[in-house]
């Protein structure tokens, strides 16, 4: 849709975008290193609710074509696309990974609520304790033949026992209810933070994991995780990678030219979720919703 907008635009101009790409060589800042490189983020989203718009920048077919002749060893000491591609990957991967935190955030307990379970499991845990001490003083009534006396205390053992099951289910309609929409059973995809709900079926999920969104923050964190990969693997980008910039230009400079991911960097699988922490572009930190 990008691509079709960005020729609906040439045409509308008169082929002077066009004539304006031929003119540019690989090195020029007017031209998108990350389109170049890879897939400008500005192409992932059009028409969701993350649609970043137009890229600011050039995106010349025949320089990309340039480009993917060059050997990745002339790409590296040449140009080193990929490390501004990198950083521009990583802007956006830790711009979701802050939505997702604040989503997540919404639907943890309130400090009311978490004082209502907390005192909700403490009368369970007495009246459980009341429970036992008085089966035992039933048994030893009844061993002493002062059957009268057992049975009103399991009477009371009894009214005990339903004194429990009540707090139990109040206990249980507040962890159903907790959080401004616990009802729901809502989760956080960690992949694109959309929220996805418990009682969803599989073809609702589906729509969700197959979606333009989900599938655009996947292959920006898969992408991010295969380039740092090359940078831990001992390639470094030559002095000149921090003239131009991204996609957009102001990604995170790193001096060095090596994008660094944040310290709670995680790794990325197929499916997503895995959350031992979110970092500039791992983001496999859960495994899908467990229900």
């Amino acid at each position: 849709m990008a691509a079709e907008q960005r020729k609906l635009l040439e045409q509308l101009m008169g082929g002077g975008v066009a004539s304006r790409g031929a003119q540019l060589s690989l090195n020029d800042p007017k031209v998108c290193r990350s389109y170049i490189a890879g897939t400008c983020p500005h192409d992932l989203f059009t028409n969701t609710k993350q649609d970043l718009g137009m890229c600011p920048k050039v995106h010349s077919e025949a320089l990309k074509a340039e480009y993917e002749a060059l050997s990745p060893a002339d790409r590296a000491s040449k140009y080193g696309f990929e490390y501004d591609y990198m950083r521009d990957l990583q802007k956006y991967i830790e711009e979701c990974n802050r939505r997702i935190e604040i989503a997540q955030r919404r639907l943890d307990k309130t400090p009311d609520e978490i004082r209502q379970t907390n005192a909700l499991l403490r009368a369970i845990g007495e009246l459980n304790s009341a429970i036992a001490e008085a089966l035992v003083e039933v048994e030893v009534l009844g061993e002493a033949g002062l059957v009268g006396l057992a049975l009103d205390e399991l009477v009371r053992v009894r009214q005990t026992t339903q004194a429990r099951v009540d707090k139990e289910k109040e206990l249980k309609a507040l962890s159903d209810t907790s959080g401004p929409s616990g009802h729901q059973k809502l989760q956080v995809c960690d992949v694109c933070g959309a929220y996805l709900s418990r009682l969803d079926n599989d073809r609702r999920l589906a729509d969700h994991f197959y979606g333009k969104m989900h599938l655009g923050y996947a292959q920006m964190r898969k992408t991010y995780e295969t380039l740092s990969k090359e940078v831990r693997g001992g390639r470094r980008p030559p002095l000149s990678v921090s003239v131009g910039g991204g996609a957009g230009g102001d990604g995170p400079d790193h001096g060095d030219g090596s994008a660094t991911p944040n310290s709670a960097s995680g790794g990325y699988s197929d499916r997503g979720w895995a959350r031992s922490g979110r970092g500039g572009g791992g983001g496999g930190r859960r495994n899908r919703p467990r229900w």
